[in-house]
């Protein structure tokens, strides 16, 4: 596609008007949203409202004029951008902490019931947390097996079946309402980690009867980083249910100030602390921002921009590995290349900017909201004369930085 071409589609592309929402910098293909979303524009200002007003001018009243609310709010709109329903998701603590509440939940909802089954090269905070869940439930194990064995693995012993939706470094995606629905066959429940998925793929956990799902709130999402995560609970469990951190936001009257635990209704029983409502004012205004796009666009978007960048790899004789088949995979592609961290430091250098997953993946992320044809086609050539110079085989792109 020549630049021309790239132009003309992007002029046409009814997702345009959304790049001026976010203050991207100039000079920079920004590739990696599907790490961190770009800051959108109506986030300083909600932020500002939030300290200057909320916080500076009526102090502790803010409480209860919508800060008390926040966690329902948001996640009754994260519900809407994941196919769930009002009441079924709240937003709170980190994507780790809330595989640890889902996790300990699951396997003491069945004692019978002791495994839990996962893929091997899941992101590696699922396993992580995973380890540790099982650890405190007595009798509790981890079988962690290769995708292709994950079906043999389910059986009358396992408890829950915990699969990332959208791999983090293929995007390979798992048919969602299929291995739902063989996990109950089983007898078993499912906990789907959406942290690739959400604003990314079309997500619809209640049509596939998903039983729990979690997410982050800084890749797609745009919340900004370290942005507070959210978990969903299907209505029909969330009273057969309790969270294994009973912190009194999750009490189902926190300011009678008892001293026993009653947990809330609903899915309020799964906050834990105080929300931390400067990140929660950033989250809600990224969300927005999502709400008001065309999911059926950004899904026809990121098909034809993966196909373009597709192309591009195979023109340069890069491996690609994330599936051809749009629905079979996320909105990032990833290439394997011996040199894959010099390379993307070197891309880096140059104004485009994607990451480097170990030990030889380079990534991009391909985000509709902000991402033209255009882009793609420039960071190709970037990515072509880096190649043919060699460029990335200077010393300085070898050095290791603790963010990859």
């Amino acid at each position: 596609m020549t630049l021309e071409e790239a132009r003309a589609i992007d002029a046409a592309d009814p997702l345009r008007p959304f790049r001026d929402r976010f203050a991207l910098p100039e000079g920079v293909i920004y590739l990696d949203g599907n790490s961190l979303g770009p800051l959108p524009r109506a986030t300083g200002p909600a932020i500002t409202d939030m300290v200057d007003r909320q916080w500076g001018e009526r102090l502790i009243r803010s409480w209860n004029e919508g800060w008390i609310d926040a966690p329902q709010r948001i996640g009754d709109k994260i519900a809407r951008l994941i196919g769930a329903t009002t009441g079924e998701v709240i937003v709170t603590d980190s994507t780790s902490v809330n595989l640890f509440k889902l996790i300990v939940a699951a396997l003491r909802f069945d004692p019978t019931r002791t495994v839990i089954v996962s893929e091997t090269g899941n992101f590696p905070t699922d396993l992580h947390i995973a380890e540790g869940a099982v650890a405190c439930v007595p009798g509790a194990t981890l079988n962690v097996v290769p995708r292709d064995r994950i079906g043999q693995a389910i059986n009358e012993q396992t408890a829950l079946v915990l699969l990332t939706h959208v791999h983090y470094k293929t995007a390979a995606r798992f048919d969602m309402v299929e291995w739902t629905a063989r996990a109950h066959t089983a007898g078993a429940l499912i906990l789907w980690d959406l942290s690739h998925s959400a604003g990314a793929v079309p997500v619809e956990l209640n049509r596939c009867s998903a039983d729990f799902a979690v997410g982050c709130g800084y890749k797609h999402l745009n919340g900004g980083p370290g942005a507070p995560a959210y978990l969903f609970v299907a209505s029909r469990l969330q009273e057969r249910l309790a969270s294994p951190l009973s912190g009194w936001m999750g009490h189902a009257a926190p300011f009678d100030f008892a001293d026993g635990y009653a947990p809330a209704p609903g899915v309020k029983r799964w906050l834990a602390g105080t929300p931390p409502m400067l990140a929660m004012a950033a989250l809600e205004s990224g969300i927005d921002l999502m709400l008001a796009a065309d999911p059926s666009a950004i899904a026809v978007k990121s098909a034809s921009l993966f196909n373009l960048m597709a192309s591009i790899g195979d023109d340069l004789g890069l491996e690609c590995v994330s599936p051809r088949d749009p629905a079979r995979r996320g909105s990032h592609i990833s290439f394997r290349h011996p040199q894959a961290y010099a390379l993307c430091q070197a891309l880096i250098a140059r104004g485009v900017i994607g990451d480097f997953r170990d030990p030889d993946i380079l990534r991009f992320g391909l985000t509709p909201l902000y991402i033209g044809h255009e882009d793609v086609v420039l960071a190709g050539q970037i990515l072509a004369a880096i190649l043919t110079e060699q460029h990335h085989l200077a010393p300085e792109f070898s050095k290791r930085y603790a963010v990859t």
